[in-house]
């Protein structure tokens, strides 16, 4: 079992708030939950990405929508630049706590890769898309139609890439002999599979469960990740105080 200290625990000088155990850890956990709301206020409220608009609908109503929004969507995803990357954080602490755990590191590293792998197209490509179509309302109808397609087909069809982050971590958990996180945790990863990959047949259909508004390829796997999300949330809240200021697992 790993038994990596931290930096800022043995740190003898510096500010008080600094010598706290485990600081460093708790600097990242609180980014999770500011993340979240920042990442709803973004998605849900400026950009009206979540839930994503019907793709059954035509040029004049696509032009419509982003001559509506165009400045929200500018302005909420030009935050979400900013902001993307306290995933880093969340993806980090998560990390370290598999590396705690009885598995190889390969575990650790292979979570944060796939992590960087979908969210090009799962975040930032939908986001640059919607950007471009918003920045100039006035261009053709049918390149503000192709980029309306672009950035909803992969913000919603990319979940399978996520896939492999979740596969990851439940793996990590079944092996661990350290039980650093509860095994229904990574029953819960299994069902994450399951939802990303009901987002595969968006490429399909128009209308219906499963377009990329759908109540299957959308809703359920949207209330299966908010559900994980804040079960991650606790459990990481709950591992960090449990857990010595060596790296332990105090009992």
């Amino acid at each position: 079992m790993s038994t990596t200290t931290t930096v800022l625990d043995s740190r003898p000088g510096g500010p008080a708030w600094m010598r706290r155990p485990k600081i460093d850890q708790w600097i990242c956990w609180w980014t999770i939950p500011v993340f979240y709301n920042i990442f709803g206020l973004i998605f849900v409220v400026l950009t009206r990405v979540m839930p994503p608009p019907r793709p059954d609908v035509g040029l004049d109503q696509i032009v419509a929508f982003f001559a509506e929004h165009s400045l929200s969507i500018r302005v909420g995803f030009g935050l979400l630049m900013i902001f993307i990357g306290f995933t880093g954080f969340a993806n980090g602490l998560i990390a370290f706590q598999i590396k705690r755990m009885s598995v190889a590191p390969v575990f650790a590293y292979s979570y944060i890769a796939s992590l960087a792998v979908g969210a090009v197209p799962g975040c930032l490509f939908a986001a640059f898309a919607f950007i471009a179509a918003a920045y100039r309302p006035d261009r053709d109808p049918g390149l503000t139609a192709l980029l309306y397609d672009l950035g909803l087909l992969s913000f919603v069809g990319s979940l399978g890439c996520f896939a492999t982050q979740n596969m990851v971590l439940a793996l990590a958990i079944f092996l661990d002999r350290n039980d650093v996180l509860p095994k229904w945790l990574a029953y819960m990863s299994i069902w994450m599979i399951v939802t990303e990959l009901l987002a595969g047949p968006v490429f399909v259909f128009k209308s219906g469960p499963l377009a990329w508004n759908g109540s299957i390829s959308f809703y359920v796997g949207t209330v299966v990740f908010v559900v994980w999300e804040i079960s991650i949330i606790y459990l990481l809240y709950q591992t960090i105080k449990k857990q010595a200021p060596n790296g332990r697992v105090q009992d």
